[in-house]
């Protein structure tokens, strides 16, 4: 199993990444030594959004990080505001460039690494929220797009447009709805970041937990380490706001699951999903 990935054939990144969104933002000390402390132990692809705390993710990001190491990539996101307890898809071009002006002043950089369409808005054409991240590719203000909640088709759509790095859908051991996708990130060379890798809950007498208990290891590294097998397209971004939480995550680079434990662990694949 290959422990780096290249996204967008220039950026290679540590396969276990760092999700962001549940860093501390009302304890900014303890949110910087967790976002440093990933880096220590490896992390070098980073994802966060603009809806997170109303952009005080990134914030938090840039004031742990910046200047940042030459190894880490910064990912972020844009097309979704998180007013209340709704997530409401935004994809106006003009907002999208706002947000990533934004993006850009918040994090301290001149370029964006990896700038993905958090939700496509059903009601603006996909073509049009694509063309907004391609003008701000051409005018140099993001490297590289991705997608996340799509489809195959959807996907295909926005590669007529401009290249596609990476897709961001939820994925894990017992949600594997979007097998489809995953599939076609294979064939196409596209990163898949799984959100939420790891299922909320485990039974104690579940084949997961009962792996775990052989190998020494947690539920949450056998859950990491299935998906790091299952494709080398796959890169996991669990988050945490617990340093220990953060420490058995990443070493689930080091859980070795037999070909036994794999197939073990494999539930049937899910009915491919389209919309």
């Amino acid at each position: 199993m290959h422990s780096t990935l290249v996204l967008g054939g220039d950026l290679p990144v540590h396969r276990l990444g760092f999700g962001a969104m549940r860093m501390p933002a009302n304890d900014p000390a303890a949110a910087h030594a967790l976002a440093r402390r990933a880096v220590g132990l490896g992390v070098t692809f980073f994802d966060t959004a603009d809806s997170y705390d109303l952009g005080r993710n990134e914030e938090l990001l840039a004031e742990a990080l910046h200047p940042y190491p030459d190894d880490v990539v910064i990912g972020t996101k844009a097309g979704q505001c998180h007013p209340g307890d709704e997530w409401i898809p935004l994809g106006r071009p003009e907002y999208l460039r706002q947000q990533a002006e934004l993006s850009l002043r918040r994090l301290r950089v001149e370029r964006i690494d990896l700038f993905q369409l958090h939700r496509v808005d059903p009601a603006v054409p996909l073509a049009d929220q694509i063309g907004a991240l391609r003008q701000l590719q051409d005018e140099g203000k993001v490297r590289h797009v991705g997608l996340s909640e799509v489809s195959v088709d959807q996907i295909a759509e926005a590669q007529r447009i401009t290249p596609i790095v990476s897709v961001q859908n939820r994925y894990n051991l017992v949600d594997r709805r979007w097998e489809d996708v995953l599939v076609h990130c294979e064939r196409s060379g596209i990163a898949f970041l799984p959100w939420l890798p790891i299922a909320p809950s485990v039974r104690p007498d579940s084949p997961v937990a009962e792996v775990a208990r052989r190998l020494g290891a947690t539920a949450a590294q056998v859950a990491l380490a299935w998906l790091l097998r299952r494709s080398e397209v796959m890169l996991p971004i669990p988050g945490t706001s617990s340093p220990r939480h953060l420490q058995e995550n990443v070493r689930a680079v080091d859980v070795e699951l037999s070909e036994e434990d794999f197939d073990r662990l494999s539930p049937s694949p899910a009915p491919t999903t389209t919309r």
